[in-house]
């Protein structure tokens, strides 16, 4: 297993305000498609709406332009679920990690956008409808550092907790020159998703992944 020396001592990208939220660049991708050059409108009108073609929008390929612009969608969730789980665990490092180095398998965190995104896929508002919180067991337990809400327009409709394991077996020789290896944490490349539907009585769905 190849790991990375990420999170170093410093702080990850910082995360975007409110104003350019995950569901503000999915509402603009599809407005940019909705408004593109190619597309044709109608200069008839219906009330005070403006109106497509019928013809355009029922084509095969605006059927496929939709299916590509829906894979984007989930592309963009993946990256930005991606982006503020790294955030949280940079954040944590110092104050309730108490490490000065974290290290993690090459493309953990990737792997682990994506297997977020899919748990969500069935609900009702998918990835934008989770309350996210993020935690690393260790050696005292499970510690929490930190929370995510990708739209904070939708209200959330299950929570999801994300559970990194960290390596209490060894330390990281490489690094005993440089630093204290109590002050280096390692990530094991198995983690945990724990799924709760809210406003339901059904039981939490785990699923562990390696």
């Amino acid at each position: 297993m190849v790991y990375i020396a990420a999170l170093l001592l410093g702080h990850g990208e910082p995360v975007r305000s409110e104003e350019h939220s995950i569901g503000d660049m999915i509402g603009k991708y599809f407005l940019q498609q909705l408004t593109s050059p190619g597309r044709k409108t109608s200069s008839a009108r219906r009330g005070s709406v403006e109106s497509c073609d019928e013809n355009d929008s029922n084509s095969p390929d605006s059927l496929n332009n939709m299916d590509a612009g829906l894979e984007h969608v989930e592309r963009l969730l993946q990256q930005e679920v991606t982006r503020r789980i790294e955030h949280c665990l940079t954040e944590a490092k110092a104050s309730t990690l108490h490490c000065q180095m974290l290290l993690l398998p090459r493309q953990m965190l990737a792997k682990v956008g994506q297997d977020v995104v899919r748990s969500s896929a069935d609900e009702p508002c998918g990835l934008r409808g989770a309350s996210i919180t993020v935690h690393v067991d260790g050696k005292n337990g499970l510690t929490f550092v930190g929370s995510i809400s990708l739209d904070q327009s939708v209200t959330p409709t299950f929570e999801l907790s994300v559970i990194f394991k960290a390596d209490v077996d060894d330390g990281w020789p490489p690094f005993k020159h440089i630093f204290d290896t109590n002050k280096v944490l390692k990530l094991r490349p198995e983690y945990r998703l724990v799924k709760r539907k809210l406003y339901s009585s059904a039981s939490p769905i785990i699923h562990d992944f390696n």
